[in-house]
């Protein structure tokens, strides 16, 4: 194994592509977006990830963006406070903006990375896979690798007639715009069945996050364009009782940074074909509310990078190696995100 594909540039594609070449493997990594994704929301890290940050040289430089939460304020509809809760219910032990982790990881990965393109088709051979992009020629790869989210273009290619995602009954939009709370290091949360606002400042003082969470039938909004998903965000909070709500949806309008995304799970039976393989959300997303899926790529990068090379050369078993020591992982952290979704009224 000496060339590969990584699809998606987010965290599991950069960090896989760091372990790879670190063991001298070429990686092309391809991603559709023109640029660096500037969206999202906060991430944070957990346990064994933290030791993956380590391995990869960025641990102390990722600290530097902590956000140092000091916790939430549990809001009724009508503004009151009804609880607070401590930092770590939402911020792991270390939390970071998307942004942040996703500029420190390309810095430190040494790969050929290139954006605005995306695969087309996928061709397996016993020796090798030939890839056709929108943009650049068709090239052979020994091996290609699937980091490109949910909506994973790599597993519709090497999986065709697969299904694999769980919606799991909530879609979302997020947006940064001025800190009119007055928030310092702390967040607003406010919940009803369907439906939550969360708000929160770390960083910037004049700036603050805010999502807006509400019940939704499937993920077909995630493929819609902007003016679509602003639209079901404004039926679904037309009618919510909290006065500071209709600033929010006129802020989401105005915001340069809007992000929706829904609340899903992916499963499948097996997470490599032939010489193709998922990782992260890709292949087992355990959706946003597990808290877990920033830990759960840079763990899967790691695992699989190690597998590759303990298998000598030797994919179909590094993928059968891969898989087993992970599964239960994943699976825990699937049963976490789907609890966490009956929690909230989604």
């Amino acid at each position: 194994m000496t060339d590969v594909l990584i699809s998606g540039a987010s965290v599991a594609g950069p960090a896989l592509a760091w372990f790879l070449r670190r063991e001298g493997i070429r990686v092309t990594v391809v991603e559709r977006a023109p640029e660096l994704r500037d969206s999202g929301y906060a991430v944070d890290f957990r346990g064994a990830a933290l030791d993956v940050l380590a391995e990869i040289g960025i641990l102390d430089e990722v600290r530097t963006h902590e956000t140092r939460m000091r916790g939430t304020t549990v809001l009724a509809p009508d503004g009151s406070v009804v609880a607070e809760l401590p930092a770590a219910t939402f911020a792991g032990d270390l939390e970071v903006p998307k942004r942040a982790l996703t500029g420190v990881l390309h810095r430190a990965v040494d790969a050929d990375v290139v954006f605005d393109d995306t695969i087309t088709a996928l061709e397996q051979h016993d020796d090798r896979v030939t890839v056709s992009f929108e943009r650049a020629p068709t090239r052979d790869f020994d091996l290609v690798f699937g980091a490109d989210g949910v909506h994973s273009v790599v597993r519709r290619l090497a999986f065709p007639g697969v299904a694999p995602i769980e919606h799991l009954g909530m879609s979302g939009a997020g947006f940064t715009t001025g800190n009119v709370f007055g928030l310092d290091h702390r967040g607003l949360l406010q919940t009803a069945p369907g439906r939550a606002i969360y708000a929160f400042a770390a960083g910037d003082p004049d700036r603050m996050t805010v999502s807006l969470s509400f019940a939704t039938t499937s993920s077909e909004l995630d493929r819609a364009g902007r003016a679509a998903q602003e639209a079901a965000v404004r039926a679904a909070f037309a009618d919510h009782p909290w006065p500071e709500t209709p600033g929010l949806l006129a802020a989401m309008t105005e915001a340069s940074d809007f992000y929706f995304a829904s609340t899903c799970q992916v499963h499948l039976d097996s997470w490599s074909t032939g010489r193709v393989a998922l990782l992260g959300d890709a292949g087992y997303c355990a959706a946003p509310t597990s808290g877990m899926g920033t830990s759960q790529a840079l763990i899967a990068a790691s695992t699989l990078a190690r597998c590759l090379t303990e298998a000598a050369g030797d994919h179909r078993a590094a993928f059968e190696r891969y898989e087993k020591e992970l599964r239960p992982y994943v699976t825990e952290n699937q049963r976490i995100g789907r609890e966490a979704v009956a929690a909230f009224g989604g």
